[in-house]
């Protein structure tokens, strides 16, 4: 006769994770805070931190599911990736705001800070891009993951073309909007050397979309460069965005910001290590 049994799954003891804030390198966490409060840093600061490398994600049709890495796998279906280790899914292609065409998820990645031992997980991010932006990389057609990663050129030649490419985050903590304009500023503004009017006013109007914002867990964050000149912002609580926040016109700006995510000392290792995955496997 067959039968059911029930099985009692493990028990855990649950320990509230701290609530992110933000400073700057120099000063100290407020240290008489609650567990609730503990920790504070910047979203996006390229200052040092202990960050675990993600080096297997999965990805549009366009790339192989058979990348190997230590870490946990990814799960996906036909219309989403799941970030292993914020459990966040990304559409695998989507269409945004004045785009000409639908974007296809190349990699994703997470960006967590490291407190007191425990690792706070921030925001999990993804980069999209238009297809046609492949064909223009023939000369790294065989490089590995590796040598991708490192070949600081393969990414520069992404920014510069025309096509579009959309970083899409979405918070896994809550973050009121001044806080994450002071991050996007201090990762910014020390890859601006000397500052035009025009950058001074891409600036303003980026801060301006955040000020008095409050960005809760799930808010969608897209930075969608449309030319190397030119990027869009949008903003959204609720799903996809249906409008755009604000347009940069600004070329250091713009530059800057992808230098943030995919130049040389990346906010999220994860995410630049996941899209070279991405590439060496489309360009091989």
């Amino acid at each position: 006769m067959l039968g059911t049994v029930a099985v009692q799954p493990p028990t855990s003891t649950w320990l509230p994770l701290p609530k992110p804030r933000i400073c700057f390198p120099g000063k100290l966490p407020n240290s008489g805070a609650s567990q609730y409060k503990i920790g504070t840093f910047s979203l996006l600061s390229t200052f040092p931190h202990h960050f675990p490398l993600q080096t297997k994600d999965r990805f549009h049709s366009l790339v192989s599911p058979n990348a190997s890495s230590s870490s946990s796998t990814s799960v996906r279906s036909a219309e989403y990736t799941e970030e292993p280790s914020t459990k966040v899914k990304f559409q695998t292609s989507l269409t945004l705001p004045e785009c000409s065409s639908p974007l296809s998820l190349l990699g994703t990645g997470y960006r967590e800070k490291v407190f007191a031992i425990i690792g706070v997980k921030v925001y999990a991010a993804g980069l999209y891009l238009n297809d046609s932006i492949f064909s223009e990389l023939n000369a790294w057609k065989g490089r590995s993951a590796a040598e991708i990663q490192e070949d600081s050129s393969l990414f520069d030649s992404i920014f510069q073309t025309p096509q579009e490419k959309a970083l899409q985050i979405v918070l896994v903590r809550d973050v009121d909007g001044k806080t994450f304009w002071d991050a996007l500023d201090e990762a910014v503004s020390p890859r601006i050397k000397a500052p035009t009017p025009v950058d001074e006013s891409a600036l303003s109007t980026f801060h301006s979309i955040f000020q008095g914002r409050s960005l809760r867990k799930g808010t969608f964050i897209f930075l969608t460069w449309m030319e190397p000149s030119k990027m869009l912002v949008c903003i959204s609580s609720n799903g996809l965005p249906s409008s755009v926040d604000a347009t940069i016109k600004s070329m250091n700006v713009t530059m800057g910001l992808f230098d943030v995510f995919f130049g040389n000392s990346p906010v999220s290792p994860s995410l630049k290590a996941s899209v070279a995955n991405g590439l060496a496997t489309i360009l091989k």
